[in-house]
């Protein structure tokens, strides 16, 4: 069974969780990066140089949570971002132009989720005035309900309510050309996921990854519905997938028994 095979671009961030999220899902993850002095220093992890980069090669692309958009992106002045890197922006949006004109499927997360609609012309407001139910605490991620519009790909994956994690402080303003929001926060209207009306493109402002697996809560949904759905989109199997990954699990169990 050919697997999925995705690209995750990122510099100098930690995508494990990413890439685990991807790969229970049943697709093939490749990170994209660029060298950097930091890169280089930590050799933190391994990576596709971008300059090897091709389109063709891959069936769908994970744009990863991270620092925030450069408002100059969206025609704006600094008036309440955190920290950014120009750098960043570029390798993604040029990667994502290579998806959006090849018309293969894309998922954003938070930040992925916010330069998609950036991409498509929309904006984003640079610091809620709501950002104390949205942003990361000591204790970590913040949980909150959301409302998804009744028939769309996120309610079909958990229904028109659930609660989920939350770590932003922005979030989409004005929605980019063939942006659809699909999700929101009913205590404050903040949009929390959205998908391109024509292409296979979709986003959620929460944290799947930081949902499931070793990360898995009981004060939210699990996360890998979302990787599983985005499986599919990008023509992969994921209930083969685990299948084939529990029968694997239970053979190596028996052999064990079995002194094999």
């Amino acid at each position: 069974m050919k697997l999925p095979r995705i690209a995750i671009p990122e510099i100098d961030q930690n995508v494990t969780n990413y890439v685990n999220a991807v790969k229970a899902a049943g697709m093939e993850p490749v990170v994209v990066s660029v060298q950097s002095r930091n890169s280089v220093q930590s050799n933190h992890q391994e990576y596709l140089d971008y300059s090897e980069f091709r389109v063709f090669s891959y069936d769908g692309l994970v744009i990863p949570g991270g620092w925030d958009v450069c408002p100059s992106r969206y025609g704006q002045e600094n008036r309440g971002c955190g920290r950014m890197m120009e750098e960043l922006d570029d390798l993604q949006l040029s990667i994502l132009d290579d998806f959006v004109k090849s018309r293969k499927p894309v998922l954003g997360i938070c930040r992925g989720h916010q330069l998609i609609n950036v991409y498509f012309g929309g904006s984003l407001i640079q610091d809620l005035p709501e950002k104390e139910r949205h942003i990361w605490t000591e204790k970590g991620d913040n949980v909150h309900r959301c409302r998804a519009e009744a028939g769309s790909w996120l309610a079909g994956l958990y229904g028109t309510e659930f609660y989920h994690n939350s770590s932003h402080h922005q979030a989409i303003d004005v929605c980019g050309e063939g942006i659809r929001v699909v999700s929101t926060c009913p205590e404050d209207g903040v949009p929390e996921a959205m998908r391109h009306e024509k292409l296979e493109i979709y986003g959620v402002q929460w944290h799947p990854e930081r949902m499931c697996l070793a990360h898995t809560r009981n004060d939210t949904v699990s996360g890998l519905p979302v990787f599983g759905f985005f499986c599919e989109v990008c023509g992969g199997s994921p209930e083969k997938h685990a299948e084939k990954q529990r029968n694997v699990c239970i053979n190596s169990i028996m052999n064990n028994r079995m002194g094999l």
